[in-house]
């Protein structure tokens, strides 16, 4: 367990100082998802240990959303970094087209033994959005390889995001992040979100669509929850009948398990909740336990066997530089050592109880659709606040006037008071999250839900 450490209550000086570091950076980098016009200075981190991240002053902050969701085990985690290291002075480099190493057969080995049963073939890139853009590929010329050239629709859930390349972003809600874009995306089907109240409308939607399943390649989704769309949960009943529908139709499913795999819900993945697998499945962030780059996409032996071919034209042509990379499977590797054993699941566990007791404190009441909600007045106008749990994510969406969106100012009103108090946090527009490392204390998750009831009273 981290030790206690003294957190600062009013500190500023990031919003009206720059230091020399975050001066060069201003200089010289564009960083993803800023607006450089109104951000403040970017916070110049010159190490990080377990849950905390160090700036150059030697503040700490507790990174309570895993660093973008990818760091499982704590930053700069001595074992993962040994096995790296060892792994560099033997191999850290070669190209994955016509050769092959030890790290990435034993990783995809791995892997296969903890993912789905009916998934037989890893399929490596470098990140997620590439890991989706793959599994797009492979449904699509899966049906095109067979002759089956009409099958080229997708369906998506309405509110998903599954990456920022073009293939991704056609697949992803339609929004001010790819409208720029929108002329160059090809036609994506959207399919209502089962969240409650909603199930019905959804099945009935995904049936009427099934009429038309000879135009439709696949299905992709986020399992169970929607992370950059605002954390939305919904049940692994209405998923396994979606995924049902569409096997009985022809039409592929692909699971976006990027942000849900390797521990996030509770189980190794959000899959592992239903019956029914899908036929591929994308993984990325906490594959290499935020250690490296690293992309993985799997599939069944159904849909690796419609590439095998004398004709080279049915080839899946899709590689990038780095595709295996000996030191990122390494890191994949020793990640899963520490994940699968017994003390990484009673931190889970752990977690998840401390999240639901902190849920339970501060319910106040029900709304309409029997939600707990917390209800406080801001300028005169009511103020809800629905929790939301799954596994070791905990959401809490802050109702106002302007409605749910990415661009409510709420994010940046949330974002300042967290990094005041030594807390980074991320919120999505009104939605302001916990997604931590494993290695988080007792101490620092009741630190930050007192600086959330905090946060909370303050309006």
């Amino acid at each position: 367990m981290n030790e206690q450490i003294e957190y600062p209550v009013e500190n500023t000086q990031l919003y009206i100082q720059q230091s020399s570091l975050s001066q060069r950076d201003e200089k010289v980098v564009w960083h993803p998802f800023t607006q450089h016009k109104t951000a403040p200075f970017s916070i110049p981190i010159v190490r990080g240990e377990g849950a905390y991240l160090y700036d150059d002053t030697g503040k700490k902050y507790i990174d309570a959303i895993a660093s973008w969701w990818v760091n499982l085990h704590g930053h700069s985690h001595p074992y993962i970094a040994q096995k790296v290291a060892e792994q560099f002075s033997k191999l850290e480099q070669v190209i994955f087209a016509g050769f092959t190493h030890e790290p990435a057969v034993r990783l995809a080995e791995r892997l296969l033994e903890i993912l789905p049963k009916n998934q037989t073939k890893i399929f490596y890139s470098d990140n997620g959005s590439t890991a989706v853009e793959v599994a797009l590929k492979m449904a699509i010329q899966y049906f095109h390889n067979q002759g089956f050239t009409k099958k080229t629709k997708v369906i998506a859930l309405e509110n998903g995001y599954h990456g920022d390349t073009f293939g991704t972003m056609a697949v992803g809600a339609k929004s001010a992040f790819n409208s720029p874009f929108e002329g160059f995306l090809y036609e994506t089907i959207y399919l209502p979100v089962p969240i409650k109240g909603q199930e019905e409308h959804s099945l009935k939607t995904m049936k009427d669509l099934m009429q038309n399943a000879d135009e439709i390649a696949c299905f992709i989704f986020e399992p169970l929850i929607q992370g950059a769309g605002g954390m939305v949960m919904y049940e692994p009943e209405m998923l396994e009948e979606l995924i049902k529908l569409a096997k009985q139709n022809g039409v592929l499913t692909i699971a976006d398990e990027i942000m849900t795999g390797f521990g996030r819900t509770g189980k190794l993945f959000a899959t592992d909740y239903i019956e029914t697998k899908p036929d591929i499945l994308c993984l990325s962030k906490g594959l290499t336990g935020g250690a490296m780059a690293l992309g993985v996409t799997s599939c069944t032996q159904e849909i690796y066997d419609a590439f095998l071919s004398e004709d080279r034209k049915k080839t899946l042509f899709h590689s990038h530089s780095f595709t295996a990379n000996p030191l990122a499977c390494t890191a994949g590797l020793a990640s899963l050592d520490l994940l699968l054993t017994e003390e990484t699941n009673s931190k889970i566990l752990k977690i998840n109880q401390l999240h639901n007791e902190f849920k339970l404190k501060i319910d106040r009441s029900d709304d309409e659709n029997g939600q707990n909600v917390v209800c406080v007045d801001i300028d005169y106008n009511l103020l809800k606040h629905k929790i939301r749990i799954k596994g070791t994510i905990l959401a809490i969406e802050i109702q106002t006037v302007e409605g749910t969106s990415y661009f409510n100012n709420i994010r940046d009103i949330a974002y300042q008071f967290f990094i005041e108090k030594g807390i980074l946090v991320r919120p999505l527009g009104n939605v302001i999250y916990l997604l931590p490392p494993y290695c988080i204390s007792e101490e620092d998750l009741a630190y930050i839900y007192g600086c959330i009831e905090e946060f909370l009273d303050r309006f």
